[in-house]
């Protein structure tokens, strides 16, 4: 068997300095309830705000070059490859280093978040983008052999691993594999030697429990996580468990977690009555910036002072994406970083 661990290839911390960051421009306009005009600034202020602390290359259909280009300026650099929608975190390789100068790609198999789509078909070009994306850069492909998204898991760089049992665990993607398989499989493809668990997501999360609305390592030993105070809201009991298991939880390196709580901005529902899974931990962390989401809300203020606080080493750069989560992601969902190798 070769696998990245094998080799001694692991994935880096998302603070792991980057040699660029991956997203991709919006053609797909059925994703979102109205004119993807909506969506354009926000994208756009998105990808120049990572822009002003490292390179940001553009994946995009050849028909929208030009209108990409138009909204997001010279400082984005452009690359024609096939693709479907904008969720590069989960369709792109999840990038893994060896510390000694070598970098590969994990290319994970896709389902369109566990067929949730209406249409599977609509997205081959998506399942196909990971194994283009590393032909392009010419590194180092690993294909594993089950169905996982980038926006599932988050990492430490010294061994452990975040996840949810509602999406790793979940029939909808490997229904054959137990607990105990996906521990493997992660150390394998991954690089780590601890999952932290936590259950389950936000309602109505169209991922069905993506960790990067949760939780997510700030540095080693220190979590984020999205709390809630009002029993009687949707995600209480969820973010309530989440949190006790983090509480109790230790990582590779037998410490108990800081944990940083975080409350959610107030519930918004889509046009179709779905709640929105609106969080400020759907954030990137850049060369020396996190660019985080707000949604005109109350809680708006109180997150940023936290992220400031969590990341002073970092510029914290909010962004209105509101827009963007009626899309079904955010902004984390929808950049990949590739680490220096």
């Amino acid at each position: 068997m070769n696998t990245p661990n094998d080799k001694h290839f692991y994935m880096p911390a998302e603070w792991y300095p980057h040699r660029c960051c991956w997203m991709g421009w919006l053609s797909r306009a059925e994703s979102w309830p109205f004119e993807l005009s909506r969506v354009y600034a926000s994208y756009a202020a998105v990808a120049n705000a990572i822009a002003r602390f490292e390179p940001v290359k553009m994946i995009v259909l050849p028909e929208f070059r030009e209108q990409a280009v138009q909204w997001c300026g010279a400082n984005i650099e452009m690359v024609t490859l096939p693709i479907d929608d904008i969720w590069l975190r989960d369709t792109g390789p999840t990038f893994v280093i060896d510390g000694g100068g070598g970098v590969a790609g994990v290319d994970w198999q896709f389902n369109a978040w566990g067929e949730n789509r209406e249409n599977l078909a609509d997205y081959q070009r998506d399942a196909v983008l990971a194994r283009r994306l590393l032909e392009y850069t010419e590194i180092p492909r690993y294909a594993a052999p089950f169905i996982l998204e980038g926006g599932a898991i988050h990492v430490d760089g010294e061994g452990t691993a975040l996840t949810t049992e509602q999406c790793l665990l979940n029939p909808n993607r490997n229904p054959h594999l137990t607990r105990h398989d996906m521990e493997t499989l992660l150390r394998d493809y991954l690089g780590i030697r601890q999952v932290i668990w936590l259950g389950q997501g936000l309602e109505d999360d169209e991922t069905a429990g993506h960790i990067d609305t949760l939780a997510c390592f700030i540095r080693p030993g220190v979590v984020a996580t999205l709390t809630c105070h009002d029993p009687q809201d949707s995600n209480y009991a969820a973010l309530q468990d989440n949190l006790h298991r983090l509480r109790h939880a230790t990582d590779a390196k037998g410490r108990k977690l800081e944990i940083i709580e975080i409350v959610q901005p107030a519930q918004r529902d889509s046009q179709a009555g779905l709640r929105l899974a609106l969080s400020y931990l759907n954030f990137y962390i850049a060369n020396g910036g996190v660019v985080m989401p707000i949604f005109n809300d109350p809680a708006d203020k109180p997150a940023i002072e936290i992220i400031i606080k969590s990341f002073p080493n970092h510029q914290v750069i909010p962004i209105d994406a509101l827009n963007l989560f009626y899309g079904g992601g955010g902004i984390h969902c929808m950049t990949q970083q590739q680490p220096l190798p």
